[in-house]
C-alpha cells in the first residue's frame, strides 16, 4: 500500500523494524532535516527513522548510546551592547516578534527573547569578549547565526531602505549575510 503526499506523491511503506533508526529526507540533494516516528512494532512502541534518497524510501541503522532526545534548537543567546538598539534592528527591521512570556526579571542581566519560528534568539545586555575589528566582511567566514526566510530578495530590499550593509552568498545560492548593530553575523537562507 503506498502512502501519497506532496512532496514524495508514491511512497511504499517499510516493514516493522525492531531497532532504532535515523530518518534523513533529502530533496533534491539540498536540504536534509531528521524527523522521527513513533510506531508500534509487535505491539511495542518504538521510534521508525527511514531515508529517502532519489525517491527511495530505506531504513538507515543508528546507534542507541547516543540517542538522548534531540528535539531542535530552542534559541541562540547572541550579545549586545544596547537591548533597545538591538531590539529596534530585530523587531523593527527584521519583523521578529518578542516573547513576551519568557522571563527576564529572573536573569542578572538585560535581556529580551524573540521567536524565529519555532525557536528563538535571546538577547544578552553583557559585554562582548570578541573584537569588533579584524572580522570578515563576509558573514559566512564568521560565527553566524542562519535564520531560513520565504524571500531574500524582499529583505535585500529591506536592507537596501535601511542602508544595512551585506553580502550575497559567495556560492550563488539565495543567501544574504549582514551584522547586527554589535557586529554579530546574521545569514538569512531562503527555503521554499
Amino acid at each position: 500500500m503506498a502512502t501519497q503526499s506532496l512532496f514524495f506523491p508514491s511512497i511504499t511503506p517499510l516493514s516493522p523494524i525492531s531497532k532504532q533508526h535515523n530518518c534523513v529526507i533529502s530533496v533534491n540533494h539540498h536540504c536534509s532535516f531528521t524527523r522521527r516516528r513513533e510506531t508500534n512494532v509487535n505491539g511495542r512502541l518504538g521510534k521508525l527513522n527511514v531515508s529517502i534518497e532519489s525517491d527511495r524510501l530505506q531504513s538507515v541503522e543508528k546507534s542507541h548510546g547516543k540517542d538522548y532526545g534531540v528535539v531542535s534548537i530552542h534559541h541562540v543567546g547572541i550579545l549586545c551592547e544596547n537591548l533597545e538598539r538591538s531590539i529596534a534592528f530585530y523587531k523593527d527591521l527584521l519583523g521578529l516578534e518578542v516573547n513576551l512570556a519568557r522571563p527576564n526579571d529572573k536573569l542578572p542581566y538585560r535581556g529580551a527573547w524573540l521567536w524565529v519560528g519555532s525557536e528563538m534568539i535571546h538577547l544578552m545586555e553583557l559585554p562582548n569578549p570578541d573584537p569588533l575589528t579584524g572580522r570578515p566582511e563576509h558573514g559566512g567566514r564568521d560565527r553566524h547565526t542562519c535564520i531560513a526566510i520565504r524571500d531574500v530578495s524582499k529583505l535585500k530590499a529591506i536592507f537596501d531602505e535601511a542602508g544595512i550593509s551585506y553580502t550575497l552568498s559567495k556560492s550563488g545560492r539565495p543567501a544574504i549575510f549582514a551584522r547586527d548593530p554589535d557586529g554579530n553575523a546574521l545569514e538569512f537562507t531562503q527555503v521554499d
